[in-house]
């Protein structure tokens, strides 16, 4: 079939099924004489090409999105590359779709759209990649509680909490601003505990003390250094830090389950 007898019809019928341009969707049914399945397969490997030569770059933009619905609480990170694809509609549909399969099936069912994700790539002319999904269920006298950072949505907290909803919240916008790596300090690897305190101990002003007061400076070191920068219960509290955040928590009888934090791209 030659071009002209390509009609306009057949071509946005194409465009339709696909979303791919009008000019690619015109090429592939010449390529595949008219034939509209053969040309959507067409359209589909070269999608996945193109997908495939894209999956390097770097997505520095993207969305976080939740939900939250009584002791329920799911979270998905996407990745894009550019701040204009971060709020084109059909990336946040590809978001939105992405969050209601972890919301129903968990974490797992991420991988089940990998298919959509790729000719989201191909349609967009950009990397698309989920960068993180979770779901959590509170447990009896359990919360979950969510927060996304205004404006951009790049940074987004789940909690799971033995608190009020109040409580887990402001739980959830301290994670977001101080970035904890650990829950407590036990879920901290003894290896990057023991390499820290072998620095700490060969300081100068520390191998000048007395041998009995070097262990407990080196002790005091980790505290304020380590544990405060990286570990959520030692974390001066954002919302009042003269408490650390397990101070404040045992003011109120509370408790952090888990949490988890996504921040797509740079911070």
């Amino acid at each position: 079939m030659s071009t002209t007898e390509i009609s306009a019809s057949l071509v946005k019928e194409l465009r339709d099924l696909t979303g791919a341009g009008m000019m690619d969707c015109k090429r592939a049914l010449v390529e595949t004489s008219g034939d509209l399945e053969a040309a959507r397969q067409l359209l589909r490997e070269q999608g996945l090409a193109a997908a495939g030569k894209r999956s390097g770059r770097e997505t520095s933009e993207g969305k976080v999105v939740t939900r939250v619905q009584e002791a329920r609480g799911a979270i998905v990170a996407v990745g894009c590359e550019t701040e204009p694809v971060s709020g084109n509609e059909e990336f946040l549909d590809f978001a939105q779709h992405l969050l209601d399969v972890v919301w129903l099936e968990g974490p797992e069912a991420a991988s089940s759209l990998e298919e959509e994700r790729v000719e989201l790539v191909a349609k967009l002319g950009e990397n698309i990649v989920v960068e993180g999904a979770d779901r959590y269920e509170g447990e009896e006298g359990e919360v979950v509680a969510d927060y996304v950072h205004p404006p951009a949505q790049k940074i987004g907290v789940l909690v799971r909490a033995k608190a009020t909803p109040e409580l887990a919240r402001m739980v959830a916008m301290h994670v977001a601003a101080a970035r904890p790596s650990y829950l407590t300090r036990d879920e901290m690897p003894e290896a990057e505990v023991a390499e820290e305190r072998a620095v700490y101990e060969k300081l100068p002003e520390i191998a000048s003390k007395h041998e009995e007061v070097r262990g407990k400076i080196v002790e005091g070191m980790l505290a304020k250094r380590l544990f405060a920068a990286s570990v959520l219960l030692d974390q001066p509290w954002v919302h009042d830090p003269s408490l650390t955040v397990g101070q404040a928590l045992a003011e109120h009888d509370a408790e952090v389950m888990a949490f988890v934090r996504y921040n797509v791209g740079r911070e």
